[in-house]
């Protein structure tokens, strides 16, 4: 359990001291080249991870809600793997998981209480508005909004393709290319780190049959 505690407590560290550095040092939708194919983009998600929503504010509390039933029923199941004995195989993706579920749902239950703006959900034309400046730390429960409806805070964008067609290029002179857009965060990094190596791994991971 200790090893789990502490990936769980690295990634959420990492996760959202770089989240409060963007939130509060960036306007919404700045973006500031690394290296090339690198870019710190900050943009703000109501949804899922890497951009995804859907149903406005129903949408919204439907997966602060959904991610509260994950992150109860993985509890559930680091105990029982202990007691089974699961390999690390299986422990260190479910924690990477694990830890990237919670750092997101902080940002859904919490940052509107926390910082003085950030992207609202306008019921009276049913979509989400976006703000300008730079967000300030309040005392808690005097921001923007109230409990879950804080937006996600992403900001790694890679770029690969960024590319300004010329104008004289054939069919799609003057157009942006850009191969992989989507902004995501440390937390769905997990999440996907997590899962790919208990795709790779699976059958070490679940070597003796162990269930979900």
């Amino acid at each position: 359990m200790k090893k789990i505690a502490l990936i769980t407590f690295i990634i959420l560290l990492i996760d959202q001291i770089s989240k409060f550095y963007i939130k509060t040092h960036f306007n919404l939708g700045e973006s500031v080249p690394v290296f090339p194919g690198f870019k710190l983009t900050f943009v703000e998600n109501p949804g899922m991870a890497y951009g995804f929503h859907f149903g406005g504010l129903i949408g919204k509390y439907f997966l602060v809600i959904i991610r509260v039933f994950l992150i109860g029923g993985m509890v559930y199941l680091f105990s029982k793997w202990l007691k089974e004995g699961a390999s690390n195989y299986l422990l260190i993706p479910m924690a990477m998981i694990f830890a990237g579920a919670i750092g997101n749902l902080i940002d859904g239950m919490f940052y509107g209480m926390l910082f003085d703006s950030g992207t609202v959900y306008d019921e009276s034309i049913g979509r989400w508005i976006e703000y300008g400046g730079i967000s300030k730390v309040v005392p808690f429960g005097e921001g923007y909004s109230t409990f879950m409806k804080g937006c996600v805070v992403d900001m790694l964008h890679f770029p690969l393709v960024d590319w300004h067609v010329p104008p004289s290029f054939p069919l799609i002179g003057g157009k942006h290319i850009e191969f992989f857009k989507y902004i995501f965060n440390v937390a769905d990094s997990a999440i996907t780190v997590g899962a790919v190596l208990l795709l790779i791994f699976r059958k070490k991971a679940l070597p003796n049959g162990l269930d979900f």
